[in-house]
């Protein structure tokens, strides 16, 4: 079950855990240079410190001079439309003034009022999980539905088509896809967005897509709709289905964990963060270019070199906190970086955490003899992608 050592160190497990290399560089020089899917070398920094200080520093660290992983040559034109509306690829002032507009539709207090709605959507995956029978897969009946239908909800996206867009989202993140290839899935992608950004224009209706035409149609152009739907579709289901099928296998690995949470289920909101810390699910945030000559961990790094944090590494650092490699679901993991840290912190943050917080209780309650189908060592993991998670996991 440990992963190839052809793989890029920042995406290498060994099961749940990241690999030894990569905490054997956070424990030696805390930063390596690495080969990139972008084709061009880097510097990989790993330790929580560093990790805090590049993504909360973006005059040094840019995020808009990133350039697409693995494409094609584009002509300028079509490169502006990608890039456009796209938070992730963007630095200040750009992205403050992207964020302010979607901010309000994700503050906690919003959230709350789609939790009864989560609950309903929460009851179905586990009633369909039940009518599948033993074992069943709980990736394709529990992890994958219920965030899917949530955002899907959330942007008016036709639940019909998620299929299409989970297999479009798992082939943007596959390191090992030829850049051809991710070309054309980007535009498939983006042809997509292109259709639901005009319905939503001609007939804007309740969603957070119809309120950004009516509240900001002027304000952004249609390839920035696009960019935003697009981004937002893919963050808000690939994160948290992930998440809900790794969080489970590892409280089945850990079943007195696993008890504390199903017998007091007012221990979830420590024990989601403590998931999130200790599996770090993305791997790292988008890479950052140098826009001066900088030194981290006593190694100087050149203008116009590209730096990745690797968010696992950083989240198990002894430096931040005791017995990183213990699962400890009553410990505060106050601040964690799996969701990223600064200016791109996460913006769907408080809907991930509210899914959770719902969906891993009632699934526990609802199951209490819960069980894998298959031995640990079959389990089948996502190996060659930027968000780790699981294929399938038959349980029982």
């Amino acid at each position: 079950m440990t992963q190839a050592n052809e793989l890029p160190l920042q995406i290498r497990r060994n099961g749940l855990d990241p690999a030894e290399e990569l905490a054997r560089a956070r424990d030696g020089e805390g930063v390596v240079r690495v080969e990139t899917p972008w084709g061009l070398p880097g510097y990989l920094v790993c330790r929580h410190e560093d990790v805090r200080r590049v993504l909360t520093d973006p005059a040094r660290f840019s995020s808009a001079l990133t350039p697409p992983r693995g494409a094609v040559p584009l002509d300028p034109d079509e490169l502006a439309r990608l890039r456009a509306g796209q938070l992730i690829w963007s630095d200040p002032p750009e992205h403050t003034w992207l964020r302010r507009m979607l901010t309000p539709e994700f503050t906690v207090r919003r959230m709350r009022r789609l939790e009864p709605r989560i609950i309903e959507i929460v009851q179905t995956a586990l009633d369909d999980l039940e009518r599948a029978g033993k074992p069943a897969d709980l990736v394709a009946h529990f992890a994958l539905p219920v965030p899917s239908l949530v955002i899907c909800e959330l942007l008016g996206v036709p639940h019909a088509d998620r299929a299409e867009f989970q297999d479009r989202s798992t082939r943007l993140l596959d390191t090992s896809l030829p850049a051809e290839e991710l070309t054309a899935v980007r535009r498939e992608d983006r042809a997509y967005m292109a259709g639901l950004v005009a319905r939503a224009q001609a007939d804007p209706g309740e969603d957070m897509l119809g309120m950004l035409v009516r509240e900001h149609g002027d304000d952004l152009s249609t390839d920035e709709l696009i960019g935003v739907a697009g981004q937002l579709l893919l963050a808000g289901h690939e994160t948290t289905s992930n998440m809900l099928g790794l969080g489970t296998l590892a409280l089945l690995r850990h079943p007195d964990q696993l008890a504390m949470i199903r017998e007091d289920p007012a221990r979830i909101e420590p024990a989601v963060e403590e998931l999130l810390r200790w599996l770090s699910i993305s791997q790292s945030p988008p890479p950052r270019i140098t826009t001066t000559e900088v030194e981290i961990a006593g190694q100087v790094i050149p203008a116009g070199a590209m730096v990745i944090c690797s968010l696992p590494a950083a989240n198990r650092d002894p430096a931040f906190i005791g017995d990183p490699d213990r699962l400890d679901v009553t410990r505060e993991a106050a601040g964690h970086v799996a969701f990223g840290h600064g200016l791109h912190h996460c913006l769907g943050a408080p809907l991930a955490r509210m899914e959770m917080r719902i969906a891993f209780p009632l699934l526990l309650q609802r199951f209490p003899g819960l069980a894998l189908a298959d031995p640990y060592e079959q389990v089948d993991f996502r190996v060659f992608s930027f968000v780790f998670g699981l294929n399938s996991l038959r349980v029982t």
